[in-house]
Order: C-alpha cells, then structure tokens, then sequence
C-alpha cells in the first residue's frame, strides 16, 4: 500500500470514530452518559464533542481529498496523544469510567497506524 492511500485510509477511519464519538455526545447525552458514566458539567462534554467532530470532519475530508500537510498530519497525531493522556491520568485518578481505556487503546491503534503510514 503506498503512503498516499494508508494515510487516506487511517484518516478517514480515524475521522469517522471521532465524528461518531463526538456527535453521540450531542444528540443523546443520556445514552453517553448510560456508557461513559455520569458527568456532571455536561457543557464540558459537548464542547469536547463538538472539538472531537470537528477534528473528525477534517481527517474525512482530507482522507476523501487526499491531500496531507504537515499541520494535518500534527492534527491528527497529537489530538490522539492528547486524548490518549487525559484519559489515562483520569482514569488512573478515578476522575472518569475505566470504560475510556477502550478508547485509549483504540487511539493507541490510531497514533501506530499514523506512524506506520508516514515510515512507509
């Protein structure tokens, strides 16, 4: 697989998780919440949400383009590495829902593949 497509591929697939995930939070906050455990500054939750759907949009559309930047490429890397650390540190605080360790292996998955793509 050349780097062009294995970078469209794990863009869209990484978007679409983050569009998914994102928007759940805004348009059933109650079944997020039955999953993820109660929150109690819901306004926190759907800023995130909105942020993650909108890091999500841009990772679809330039996996549908094709066209990567080095400043797309950063988006990408470093909104999972973030991600990646808060949920670790709050899990690990009993702050959130161990359930976010699941994510964080699924980001793990994004930032390897991410890597693998640009080594290529």
């Amino acid at each position: 697989m050349s780097q062009e497509r294995c970078m469209s591929v794990v863009a869209f697939v990484q978007g679409s998780y983050f569009l998914i995930t994102g928007i759940w939070s805004l348009i059933h906050i109650d079944s997020f919440q039955r999953v993820t455990g109660r929150k109690t500054d819901l306004w926190l939750v759907k800023t995130v949400g909105i942020l993650v759907s909108a890091i999500g949009a841009g990772l679809i559309l330039a996996g549908v383009t094709q066209q990567f930047d080095s400043g797309l490429i950063f988006i990408a890397m470093a909104s999972t590495i973030g991600l990646i650390g808060i949920e670790l540190v709050y899990i690990y605080e009993d702050v959130i829902s161990p359930i976010y360790g699941i994510d964080a292996v699924i980001e793990v998955g994004f930032l390897i593949w991410w890597v693998v793509c640009l080594v290529h």
